[in-house]
């Protein structure tokens, strides 16, 4: 069922619901990059609630989006906000650096952390949740030209020990997602 939120998402569907997949999906398990180019592993956000996102940095309308309803997600928690991390993992690893990611997820959210990683690392972690995406490649005669990104659209949640929990579509209302995230905290 995961599969297919997020295809149907990645083709505009919305599809409104939080889904339960415990036991569907592997657990939080990655090395990527952070700003200062420090490598940062699943180990950094023990204890702690993850909420994970595949987008890009110029994504001109999913991405900002969601991170901003993430954003308000984390706010309408108050004290308990400093249980939950935001990962904003991109699909872009040709534009998006380590520094450039955390200053965009810093406009949004301080419990927000960009991670990237090179092409190989980024295409695993996304085959591991099931994440689609395509880079459009610019012309090589103009290779600063803008291009393209196309990915799927979820919010994955993970609880303190790393296990996935629920899978979300980024159109969730930010009361469902609440609602989802609540029994998490301790």
């Amino acid at each position: 069922m995961a599969g297919l939120v997020l295809w149907a998402c990645g083709l505009g569907v919305a599809l409104a619901a939080v889904h339960p997949v415990r036991g569907f999906l592997p657990d939080l398990k990655f090395t990527l990059q952070g700003a200062g180019n420090v490598t940062v592993t699943q180990q950094a956000f023990a204890g702690k609630i993850v909420l994970m996102f595949f987008g890009y940095a110029s994504c001109p309308d999913i991405c900002p989006t969601t991170m901003a309803q993430l954003a308000q997600v984390t706010e309408s928690l108050g004290p308990k906000a400093d249980q939950v991390r935001i990962l904003f993992v991109s699909v872009d690893p040709h534009r998006d650096t380590p520094d450039v990611l955390q200053t965009y997820v810093d406009q949004f959210d301080r419990h927000a952390i960009g991670l990237t990683g090179d092409e190989s690392a980024i295409a695993a972690l996304a085959r591991r949740y099931r994440v689609a995406y395509q880079i459009e490649r610019p012309d090589s005669a103009a290779p600063n030209a803008p291009y393209e990104v196309s990915h799927s659209r979820g919010i994955y949640a993970f609880d303190q020990q790393g296990k996935a929990v629920w899978l979300a579509s980024d159109s969730e209302s930010q009361e469902d997602l609440l609602a989802a995230l609540r029994p998490m905290l301790q």
